[in-house]
């Protein structure tokens, strides 16, 4: 093995995909992971703090964009605006995904750790766009409430994005559909 090898962040993520979906998550290694991808256990380590992060990563980037869409948001913009402006940038980060994030999913949906993980990382990010409302001036209870229906739409959008045959469209559409349907049903229509 070379000292430096290109894309190890991506190789390793690969390996652990297919591991987990041949092998099952639980029964995976980080070393059958590092093995797959022609690198160390160290490298490993070097870009992920477990096997779970392997399926989390991007957590970090999401919230980070999602705030900024908020922040970004025109001054006039409703905390519910403002919300649908950060789920039209979670859009952008799913596009072209689908088959990884149904591959991704599945392996979440199967195993109770992973379950709780999401639920964990869904709550942080509630919080963070929460606050990101806050410093718009939304006062509390708005701010947590538009920010907890933006998860809410958030999951349910991205659930039946994954869930989709046939048509296949992008999650920005399923997303903003969402979106409107909670609208609707907010305003009684």
């Amino acid at each position: 093995m070379g000292r430096w090898e290109p894309n190890a962040r991506g190789r390793l993520m690969q390996a652990a995909m297919e591991l987990y979906v041949e092998h099952g998550y639980s029964q995976t290694t980080v070393a059958e992971i590092a093995k797959r991808a022609g690198l160390t256990e160290r490298t490993f380590f070097r870009h992920f703090a477990d096997k779970r992060e392997v399926l989390f990563w991007g957590a970090g980037e999401l919230q980070d964009l999602m705030v900024s869409a908020i922040a970004e948001a025109p001054a006039s913009a409703r905390p519910i605006d403002a919300i649908g402006a950060a789920l039209d940038a979670a859009g952008t980060m799913f596009q072209g995904r689908l088959e990884g994030s149904r591959r991704r999913q599945s392996i979440v949906s199967a195993n109770p750790e992973l379950r709780e993980r999401e639920l964990i990382k869904l709550a942080t990010l509630a919080s963070a766009m929460a606050e990101a409302l806050r410093g718009r001036g939304v006062p509390e209870p708005a701010a947590s409430l538009a920010a907890e229906a933006g998860i809410a739409v958030f999951r349910v959008a991205f659930e039946r994005w994954i869930e989709q045959r046939g048509e296949e469209r992008e999650v920005a559409d399923v997303l903003r559909e969402s979106l409107a349907e909670l609208r609707a049903l907010v305003a009684g229509d």
